[in-house]
């Protein structure tokens, strides 16, 4: 993980600090076991929060803001694997590097957690452990959709994004997107220009509304889901 500034190198050891420390009363679950044992450290927008191919010694949760994971191919161009927002965790790693990169995309707050001290208490709490296998098991499940995601035509991309960012959302059928459509391309394997297009197709078919640029409201799930098959 890079460290930008000594305010952020101090935060880190005050995770470290932490990690010592376990929650009182019975099993805790996953988040409050994180809270108790991390620390929060602030990002601003497009931060490097760690590197491909660093060491993966944290576990980080996303307290405000948003997150995005991604590879940069050997063509140059940029495929995003997923977009995290407020409660989700990341950085959860089946080996001892991250096989992506993650950076801020808003400015934001996010929870770091030394991942040796919260796999020790796994190793003595069951209900830690079985959170931890049920967060992997979560991640693994959005790596499969994603995958499938990428064989779908360009309006099923745009369709299924939608409604997965709606199941996301807190705001019903109003959907705020922290990320840019740059994002959006790069995370559906898409050119920013197709995109835009899908997405006009869907306002002038009365499926979705575009207030601006960043909120999507959701006039007809159900349309959505026929487009997704």
């Amino acid at each position: 993980m890079l460290v930008h500034n000594a305010a952020q190198m101090g935060t880190v050891r005050q995770a470290e600090a932490h990690a010592g420390h376990r929650p009182q009363g019975g099993k805790a679950a996953l988040a409050g076991t994180m809270e108790m044992m991390g620390a929060a450290m602030p990002f601003s927008r497009n931060a490097e929060v760690y590197g491909e191919n660093e060491p993966a010694d944290y576990l980080y949760k996303v307290v405000s803001g948003a997150v995005r994971t991604y590879k940069v191919l050997a063509d140059g161009r940029r495929q995003i694997g997923a977009f995290y927002l407020p409660g989700d965790v990341f950085g959860l790693e089946a080996g001892e590097e991250h096989t992506f990169s993650a950076e801020a995309i808003a400015d934001s707050k996010i929870l770091v957690i030394k991942r040796s001290a919260l796999m020790a208490l796994a190793d003595r709490d069951n209900e830690v452990a079985r959170q931890l296998w049920a967060e992997a098991s979560r991640e693994l499940r959005c790596v499969q959709d994603h995958i499938l995601l990428l064989i779908k035509t360009a309006k099923e991309r745009v369709a299924a994004f939608l409604l997965e960012m709606a199941k996301r959302s807190t705001n019903g059928n109003a959907v705020e997107l922290p990320m840019s459509r740059q994002d959006i391309a790069d995370y559906l394997g898409l050119t920013i220009e197709t995109v835009s297009r899908m997405l006009t197709d869907l306002e002038n078919a009365a499926t979705i509304e575009l207030p601006t640029s960043r909120r999507v409201v959701l006039r007809n799930r159900s349309a959505l889901a026929r487009i997704c098959g």
